[in-house]
């Protein structure tokens, strides 16, 4: 999962382009505006009708749960049902926007992403002078819920191919369907654009008992019952497959570079949509750290890492830090040698680094992370408990792997964290960590 060579350059939009109406879930009234913005700046949502006009930029790590749509949320900016919004943008072929919002939801339109394309397609685009970075996905990472599954494969080649099966079962209203395609903004336009978004009529009585959509009719959304849609008609027989696929790409755009990979979909929904985005993001995170290694300065060398944590040897597992942003993210490098002193009894003949100091190693560089905030200087993080830990490949002398933290939770005196141990781009361990601040020095 690396950059791929002579890409096409990026590209914005050509002038301002805006869409009207009403949120899907919230009935208030919104206009959207998108605007043209720099090379690397991907897409950010600007709440305008906040003081300050907050912003959040699209990506994963800002997504917060919510049933049947996509919602992101940094401090007081929160955006909402963004997905059909940046399926658009992604179908289109455009990398960097600046997406202004009037109210928290984005306008529903007819529940498609056409609304969205035809005012882009107004305003025409523009080529910027950086070539695009993808993420090239080179091994299969593959999300499962129950019988629901995302997957990205390695395609071989350039750009994203999709495919989604859709099948609620024998007595659904809507039979089995597959729909398949290759993002090139002709065929998007055409074939994926204008599906819109559906339900259920069991669905939708239910939702309009619990005073959602009460602003909306069967004839202003897609709403299948038995007989198929009320009031309304398909623009394809395989309209709903078709939607998922949009939605699919809407979500996927929240890695925050385009996706080289062909994406299998089954079942799944915006949740496993997002954690498909989290391990594909993961993994290119680390494919850049491990390229960094030769190329540039770490953020903290090893001086730096013994003047921050308490341990010393044989128990310092984090050799340095590549990339460190505050309290919220971190990447370093533990390089495995033979010359170790657990392999002496771990074991002899077959020396294998043992999970428990894998695990260490994350909680080290966790600690490290914790430790950028003002208010936790001269303290250190002390495991409370593990959650989700994961052993996954044998870590051998030689080998040189890769730390990840994420924040999930930080406090002043508490922090819980996400952690991923990655040997040559493969994920060999995983945990959930949580620890207690305290100060360094106690009797």
């Amino acid at each position: 999962m690396t950059p791929a060579l002579a890409e096409p350059n990026q590209r914005t939009l050509g002038g301002v382009a805006s869409v009207s109406g009403s949120g899907l879930f919230s009935g208030e009234p919104v206009t959207v505006t998108i605007k043209p913005a720099d090379a690397e700046e991907g897409f950010v949502f600007v709440r305008t009708d906040l003081a300050g006009a907050p912003t959040v930029p699209a990506r994963v790590e800002h997504v917060v749960p919510s049933p049947r749509r996509t919602t992101l949320k940094r401090g007081e900016a929160i955006a909402e049902t963004v997905e059909h919004c940046l399926s658009a943008l992604a179908g289109l072929g455009i990398d960097n926007a600046i997406i202004e919002l009037s109210a928290r939801e984005a306008p529903a339109g007819d529940g498609s992403a056409s609304p969205f394309v035809e005012a882009i397609q107004r305003v025409g685009l523009v080529e910027q002078d950086s070539p695009r970075r993808p993420v090239i996905v080179t091994e299969p990472i593959t999300v499962r819920e129950g019988d629901a599954m995302v997957a990205a494969l390695p395609n071989g080649g350039p750009g994203m191919d999709l495919m989604y099966d859709l099948n609620y079962g024998e007595d659904a209203p809507i039979g089995r369907q597959t729909h398949a395609f290759t993002l090139d903004p002709a065929s998007y336009v055409d074939r994926i654009a204008p599906a819109r978004t559906y339900a259920m009529f069991e669905e939708a009585q239910l939702m309009r008992a619990n005073g959602m959509f009460a602003h909306l009719s069967p004839s202003d959304m897609l709403v299948i019952g038995q007989a198929g849609p009320i009031d309304n008609s398909f623009r394809f027989d395989d309209e709903p497959a078709r939607h998922k696929l949009l939605d699919l790409l809407g979500d996927l755009t929240l890695v925050g570079r385009p996706v080289n990979a062909r994406v299998i979909a089954s079942k799944s929904g915006h949740a496993l949509n997002h954690e498909l985005a989290r391990r594909i993001l993961a993994l290119a995170q680390i494919h850049d750290a491990t390229e960094m290694v030769t190329r540039a300065e770490p953020a903290m060398d090893t001086k730096q890492v013994l003047r921050l944590l308490p341990h010393r040897y044989p128990m310092v597992l984090v050799d340095r830090v590549l990339e460190i942003e505050g309290d919220r993210r971190a990447i370093g490098v533990k390089n495995v040698s033979v010359n170790e002193p657990f392999f002496q009894g771990h074991y002899p003949g077959l020396p294998i680094m043992p999970g428990v100091l894998i695990v260490e190693a994350m909680s080290q560089l966790a600690g490290l992370m914790l430790s950028q905030k003002l208010e936790r200087t001269g303290k250190v993080a002390v495991l409370l408990s593990l959650d989700k830990v994961k052993l996954r490949k044998s870590v051998t002398p030689g080998d040189q792997l890769v730390l990840q933290a994420e924040a999930v939770r930080a406090t002043n005196r508490f922090g819980d964290v996400c952690c991923r141990a990655f040997v040559s781009g493969q994920l060999v361990a995983e945990a959930q960590i949580k620890f207690m601040m305290v100060d360094a020095e106690q009797d």
